[in-house]
């Protein structure tokens, strides 16, 4: 079994290597996911700018109810809804070094049926 501190060194180091290779700007902002054992947020990130767009999570939900698969697809729309209205329409993704599977996927699908494109 891996231990927590190898684990989060590990994703950290994923992570790194992901952020060399994409960067956000204000037309096409990254889309950066974290993922707790409970809740997931999503933000939209001009790097260049060094500023968040917009943000969303699990916790604004107003009817978070069902698996965390599913609310985190609806934290995908929710997100895509909020670049809409921003007048955003593509973004560069960016897992956090997490496996594209699961609740990170279900988000990313859920902001693609918003609207967004990546």
């Amino acid at each position: 079994m891996v231990s927590i501190k190898k684990y989060k060194k590990q994703r950290d180091k994923r992570r790194v290597r992901i952020r060399a290779k994409i960067r956000g700007t204000k037309e096409r902002p990254r889309l950066s996911v974290f993922r707790s054992n409970k809740h997931i947020y999503a933000q939209l990130i001009d790097d260049y700018g060094g500023e968040t767009l917009t943000a969303a999570s699990d916790l604004e939900l107003k009817t978070a109810s069902g698996t965390k698969t599913k609310i985190a697809a609806e934290v995908g729309k929710v997100l895509a809804e909020k670049a809409g209205k921003l007048g955003i329409k593509k973004v560069v993704f960016d897992r956090g070094g997490y496996k594209y599977h699961g609740r990170v996927k279900a988000l990313a699908e859920g902001a693609r049926q918003g609207g967004l494109k990546f």
